[in-house]
């Protein structure tokens, strides 16, 4: 009860933390002049993803690697199968030209660069597969190019998403930024050490632990923006957000958490790197091949089975 509670603890925490660190950051950085167009592709795209990263780099710095890219997975299959899947049941889903042309394809290709860069046996005749430095900082120059790509389309007026930010004084602006870091920094410390007292007590591995628990906590903030869009009829916004989510996930947040600390990949993972391509190019194909760019509720409701099929079969491998 008391490592469920430190986990529960942790997740209210650090969704707290990400949600006043954004207002906060947004307020202010509205005040100074920063465009936008600016905020919104930058500091309210990051606070989706901050939970993810925190807790990254608490696993990284602690050396719980499994966790580490358990979490990036975990999170992307549960936002494309899960969130989309809930979404798109909810209400179909149109996406816009941009998302649809470089968003969804740049998002496989994240996918499909993990299994490239953690296949060094196969790849380098190297005796384990890690995910090293070297291969975090070409995640993160795959991300700083997407981030640039992004600014300059905003700026040619292809970004037509309104951005609310709230009207903080600079003083409480600065207070609430602060207090959003330390709650992110709480939350993200006890989220690592519940997850790590769970693999103790229930002799589950970190690698299930983190694709389950772990991602479904942080990829909250992705499945409450995704149903508050659905309900506004922003549909677009719902798919946008949880496919910046991922690339975030993989080019960001996976290559600072091995720029920390490199990870020695569990044969195991290449199952739920398999399933993480899988779900990007499902969502790839659904997009694609439909008449009007749309994610039907039929399809919502295969992406749905799909995760749940895929949970019963993380309970089998524990």
């Amino acid at each position: 009860m008391i490592t469920i509670l430190i986990l529960i603890v942790g997740f209210i925490a650090l969704i707290f933390g990400a949600h006043k660190l954004v207002d906060a950051s947004a307020s202010l950085a509205s005040k100074i002049g920063i465009p936008h167009i600016v905020i919104g592709l930058t500091i309210v795209a990051f606070g989706t993803s901050a939970p993810e990263l925190v807790v990254n780099l608490f696993a990284s710095i602690n050396n719980n690697t499994e966790i580490v890219l358990g979490n990036v997975l975990g999170s992307n299959i549960f936002n494309v199968l899960g969130v989309l899947g809930i979404a798109s049941i909810m209400c179909p889903l149109s996406v816009k030209t941009n998302t649809t042309w470089l968003e969804i394809p740049l998002s496989l290709l994240a996918a499909v660069s993990v299994i490239i860069i953690a296949n060094d046996i196969y790849l380098d005749n190297s005796s384990a597969n890690h995910i090293s430095r070297t291969d975090g900082l070409i995640l993160l120059l795959f991300f700083l190019i997407f981030l640039v790509y992004n600014l300059k389309t905003a700026q040619s007026g292809s970004y037509d998403e309104e951005i609310e930010t709230k009207n903080y004084t600079y003083l409480k602006s600065i207070m609430f930024i602060i207090l959003g870091l330390l709650a992110l920094i709480i939350g993200g410390k006890l989220i690592v050490t519940g997850a790590v007292n769970i693999v103790r007590l229930f002799g589950l591995s970190e690698r299930i632990v983190a694709l389950t628990i772990v991602s479904i906590g942080t990829s909250l903030p992705e499945l409450a923006t995704s149903i508050v869009a659905v309900r506004k009829k922003n549909v677009d916004i719902a798919i946008g957000t949880v496919v910046g989510s991922n690339i975030f996930n993989i080019f960001f947040i996976l290559g600072i958490s091995t720029i920390v600390t490199p990870l020695k990949v569990n044969p195991n993972s290449f199952f739920d790197i398999a399933v993480n391509i899988f779900s990007s190019l499902l969502l790839f194909v659904f997009i694609f091949t439909g008449k009007r760019r749309k994610l039907e509720r039929w399809e919502g409701v295969l992406l749905l089975i799909l995760y749940l099929s895929y949970l019963v079969m993380l309970i089998f491998q524990r």
